[in-house]
């Protein structure tokens, strides 16, 4: 018995603990090849060993359990921050789309009123004789102006607006408006 502990402190010291435990059965095979030889000459024939288990200190276990527990806290904290990103992804696109089909409604809003504005220029010129449509649109302009004004006015909880009136200010409106439109379109052009 003497030659199998010669093996196992000749073989366990070179290996990591790691190694030790996944090693465990080359460890008994070299421990039954030494037995083998030690004990064939007094005629008996060694047909297996085994080693049941390996027990480091406890200092050494509790570290070896830390490592663990470290490594494995690591993969949660990667798979959580994984998780994380997915959903800020998915929430930016949800974002986006809901920005973008807003987007739509809005122009399908005002290619509606522009389509309206136009039907109700050609009728209003067809039905009333020399008017121009600078004239019709002057018109829906001040009807909007007076709209808003009622809406401010009727809201409950409305804070305070001053909103030039009388008729030089509804046509200062309708004019700034109108110079308004006109820059944009020349911008874009």
């Amino acid at each position: 018995f003497f030659s199998s502990s010669v093996v196992i402190r000749a073989s366990v010291p070179k290996l990591d603990l790691d190694d030790a435990f996944e090693q465990k059965n080359d460890i008994a095979k070299a421990v039954e090849d030494e037995l083998e030889k030690a004990m064939s000459a007094y005629g008996y024939e060694i047909v297996q060993t085994l080693i049941v288990d390996i027990e480091p200190d406890e200092h050494v276990k509790r570290a070896m359990n830390e490592i663990n527990a470290a490594a494995r806290m690591r993969v949660a904290a990667n798979e959580k921050a994984e998780a994380e990103k997915i959903i800020q992804i998915k929430r930016a696109e949800g974002e986006a789309e809901s920005k973008y089909l807003s987007g739509v409604g809005i122009a399908r809003q005002r290619q509606a009123i522009v389509d309206g504005l136009r039907d109700s220029v050609l009728g209003f010129s067809v039905n009333v004789p020399g008017t121009t449509a600078k004239d019709v649109l002057d018109m829906v302009l001040i009807t909007q102006y007076f709209d808003t004004m009622k809406e401010i006015g009727a809201a409950s909880k409305s804070s305070s607006v001053f909103i030039p009136h009388g008729p030089g200010a509804v046509r200062d409106i309708a004019t700034q408006i109108r110079d308004g439109l006109l820059q944009a379109t020349h911008h874009h052009e």
